[in-house]
C-alpha cells in the first residue's frame, strides 16, 4: 500500500470505528474481503496451511492469523498486538435526567479520560445494544447515530471567574450531556429513543431493549491538519491507529510465515476480562492452532505490542527525559522500562532495529523520566501470560486520552512497513 493511500484509508477506518464493536466489525469486513475465514469458538476447527482465519470474542476483541506454509511449531509465530478501546464517556443503565426542561443522560467515565476537552464539542452516540426482537429472539445489534446528538456545555466564565486558573471537573455532576428539551410532563425513556434509532438503522422490530454498552464520541471526523498537512487529528488514535497498522501489515504480508494480529478490548481499564489481554482469549486460540507443540512454537515466536507513545510536547518539553523525547514524524518509538511496565528487552528491540535498518526507516526510543510514573500496555500482560519475547513500540502522538488526539502523517506508515516485513520474515528467533 502506498503512503497516501494508507493515510486516507486510515481516516476512513477511524471514522467507521467509533466504538470497539464497530472497530471489530470494520476489521471483520476487511478480513472477509481479503478471503479470511471466520472461526467460531464453539465449533471444531480444521486449519489448513496457507490460509487466513479470524475469531471474535464479545464482538469487541479479535484475533486474525495466517497459518503460513509449513509447520507452525517449527517456524514460530510473528505476532502483533493492539487494543480496540479508548477512554470515553459511557451511558449509565438508568440514565434519564430531567432538569429545567433539558433531557440529559448520566455517564460513567471509562478509563483515564482527559475530561476538559469533552466540553463544548458536538457529540454523537454509538455502541452495542442487546434486544428482544419481534420474533421473541434475543440478539445484539450495533447502533451509531452518526450525527451530533448531544453537547456538554461549559459553565460561562462570568459565573466562574477562576475557570482559567482553578476549575476542576466533577465526573458525577458536570458531565451529563444535553440531548434535547422536553416539557415537564415528558416521560420519554432512553430505551425508547434507542428503539427508534435501531429501527431506523437496521429495520429490526424491537420489542424491548434488554441492555446496552454505548459511548459518546466526537462527531468531528478524522482529518489532516497543519499548513503542510503533516499531522493527523482524530478521536481514538490511541489505539485504533495501531489496530489499523497491524491489520494492514497482516493483510499485505506474503502469507508464507505464520503471523497473527490480536486486538483486545478493555486495555484502558486494566485488561482483566474474558476478552482482555489478561484473559484467556489469545491463549486459547494458540492452543487450538499449535496443539501440544504450543510451548515450542512460543519459544520461536515474538510479539510486538503496538500502542501509541508520548511524543514530546513543544510547550512541555521538560516532561521528558532529555535524551528520550520522541519527535512526531521522526519514526516509531521503542518503549523501554526496566521495571517491566513495558516488555521490551535488548533482543526484541534489536530485532525491530535490525529490520528498520534494512528498510532504511527511522525509529526512536522512549524512557520515562526517573521521577515520574510510567504507563503500561498489553505487552507485559501478554509476555507474562504466554512466555513470549515481546517488544513495546508505538507511534508518537500528542493529546493522549483527549477526545481528539494528534499524530504525524509519516510515522504510522513507517511502522506499517516494518510490521509487514516482520510478519513475513522467515526467521525471527
Amino acid at each position: 500500500m502506498e503512503h497516501a493511500q494508507f493515510n486516507h484509508d486510515l481516516l476512513n477506518f477511524l471514522d467507521s470505528s467509533p466504538t470497539p464493536w464497530h472497530a471489530v466489525s470494520t476489521m471483520q469486513a476487511r478480513l472477509e474481503q481479503a478471503g479470511f475465514t471466520a472461526l467460531d469458538e464453539k465449533d471444531e476447527w480444521s486449519l489448513e496451511p496457507g490460509q487466513g482465519y479470524y475469531v471474535i470474542r464479545n464482538g469487541s476483541s479479535i484475533v486474525a492469523f495466517r497459518t503460513g506454509q509449513g509447520d507452525v511449531v517449527g517456524k514460530g509465530i510473528r505476532m502483533v498486538g493492539a487494543h480496540t478501546d479508548s477512554p470515553c464517556l459511557k451511558v449509565k443503565p438508568n440514565p434519564e435526567l430531567r432538569r429545567k426542561g433539558f433531557f440529559q443522560v448520566g455517564v460513567e467515565v471509562y478509563g483515564g479520560v482527559l475530561l476538559n476537552p469533552w466540553f463544548d464539542r458536538d457529540l454523537s452516540l454509538a455502541g452495542r445494544v442487546t434486544l428482544l426482537d419481534g420474533s421473541g429472539a434475543v440478539k445484539d445489534t450495533l447502533v451509531d447515530f452518526r450525527k451530533p446528538v448531544a453537547f456538554i456545555p461549559s459553565l460561562a466564565i462570568h459565573l466562574d471567574r477562576e475557570a482559567n486558573s482553578n476549575r476542576t471537573v466533577n465526573a458525577q455532576t458536570d458531565l451529563p450531556p444535553v440531548l434535547m428539551q422536553v416539557p415537564d410532563s415528558d416521560t420519554t425513556s432512553f430505551a425508547s429513543l434507542l428503539e427508534r434509532q435501531i429501527a431506523s438503522e437496521t429495520g429490526i422490530d424491537v420489542r424491548k431493549v434488554l441492555g446496552y454498552e454505548l459511548s459518546f464520541y466526537d462527531a468531528q471526523g478524522a482529518a489532516f491538519v497543519g499548513l503542510r498537512e503533516e499531522f493527523i487529528a482524530s478521536a481514538r488514535l490511541d489505539n485504533l491507529l495501531s489496530c489499523y497498522i497491524g491489520l494492514q501489515a497482516l493483510l499485505d504480508s506474503s502469507g508464507e510465515e505464520p503471523a497473527l494480529l490480536v486486538c483486545n478490548d478493555h486495555e484502558e481499564v486494566g485488561s482483566m476480562s474474558a476478552e482482555g489481554a489478561q484473559g484467556p482469549f489469545l491463549s486459547t486460540v494458540l492452543d487450538r492452532w499449535c496443539g501440544v507443540g504450543r510451548s515450542r512454537a512460543i519459544a520461536r515466536s515474538m510479539m510486538i505490542s503496538a500502542d501509541n507513545a508520548h511524543g514530546i510536547h513543544p510547550n512541555f518539553a521538560d516532561r521528558h527525559d532529555e535524551n528520550h523525547g520522541p519527535l512526531i514524524n521522526q519514526g516509531p518509538v521503542i518503549k523501554v522500562n526496566h521495571n517491566q511496565r513495558y516488555a521490551s528487552n535488548s533482543r526484541s528491540a534489536g530485532v525491530y532495529r535490525h529490520i528498520s535498518d534494512e528498510l532504511g526507516l527511522p525509529y526512536q526510543t522512549f524512557v520515562v523520566r526517573s521521577d515520574m510514573g510510567c504507563g503500561s500496555t498489553i505487552g507485559p500482560l501478554t509476555a507474562g501470560n504466554l512466555g513470549v519475547t515481546t517488544l513495546d513500540i508505538g507511534v508518537p502522538q500528542l493529546g493522549m486520552h483527549s477526545i481528539r488526539e494528534m499524530t504525524g502523517a509519516e510515522d504510522g506508515y513507517t511502522l506499517y512497513r516494518v510490521l509487514q516485513e516482520f510478519m513475513q520474515r522467515p526467521q525471527v528467533f
